[in-house]
């Protein structure tokens, strides 16, 4: 379905062309000194499209002396060129539009390769802007227990030595970094009910025994819950809080700790 769909796009882009500059860049941050892809269809990269009106793939080629990038429309002699990017960088002046519609249609484009669009970027940068913004009132306004239960999928153990202003100066900062995530955590009661049961076996109120299957009262050993197989014991320990039985443990742990 995605492949139709974006066929159905490249088909649109083919019959409503721009005649424009066009910049390319390697997707990932990329750049090295020189990077060559596939201009024609071969054995190893075969450079293929769709064609719904006609029914079939249509073989691609880049040539620089054919006015179509189809191989079935090409006539005569076709004189190859190697595509390189430069620096992770490709650009193609709008009078070689045969370039130009053959990266749109190329089957890297947008996997290896994508057109600089400077609107769309912009959006994309808005909506990450956002994201920080939503973030950091989050971790402003959140209170310490939270934050730690946050911060402990970012440190791990370490948060338990760490002060209140130490908490909420890497709350901050992990939002800042990574904001999408944040912002799930902050929305995931489990993390919470997890850095629960860590805090609680951290203090010696209830202990996990050394089998990892099961979690036990740390005054007297009695055994509270059985760990499923191949779940990892916080987890499973968060999810068990929202029992019946769980939640009375949940209710006396907490009397402990506060």
């Amino acid at each position: 379905m995605k492949t139709k769909q974006k066929q159905n796009e490249t088909l649109e882009v083919k019959n409503t062309w721009e005649y424009k500059d066009r910049h390319y860049y390697l997707i990932g941050n990329k750049s090295p000194l020189t990077y060559t892809i596939p201009s024609r269809h071969t054995r190893r990269y075969p450079l293929v499209w769709f064609d719904e009106e006609k029914g079939y793939e249509r073989e691609l080629r880049y040539a620089t002396n054919q006015k179509s990038i189809f191989v079935d429309e090409q006539k005569g002699s076709a004189t190859l060129q190697h595509i390189v990017f430069e620096n992770g960088d490709l650009f193609v002046p709008k009078n070689k539009r045969s370039l130009q519609e053959f990266l749109a249609v190329h089957p890297f484009n947008n996997v290896l390769f994508k057109e600089l669009d400077h609107q769309a970027d912009a959006v994309d940068e808005l909506a990450y802007i956002e994201y920080e913004i939503d973030a950091l009132n989050a971790a402003n306004q959140m209170d310490i227990d939270q934050a730690e239960a946050i911060l402990r999928v970012e440190v791990g153990s370490r948060v338990a030595s760490m002060s209140s202003k130490e908490i909420k100066r890497d709350l901050m900062l992990f939002a800042k970094k990574n904001p999408i995530l944040f912002l799930e955590l902050a929305s995931d009661e489990n993390v919470t009910l997890r850095n629960f049961g860590i805090r609680a076996t951290e203090l010696g109120i209830i202990k996990l025994a050394d089998d990892q299957r099961t979690f036990k009262w740390g005054t007297n050993g009695r055994k509270l819950m059985t760990i499923p197989f191949d779940e990892n014991a916080y987890s499973a320990l968060a999810a068990w809080f929202k029992t019946d039985e769980g939640l009375e443990v949940y209710r006396s742990i907490e009397k402990r700790l506060s």
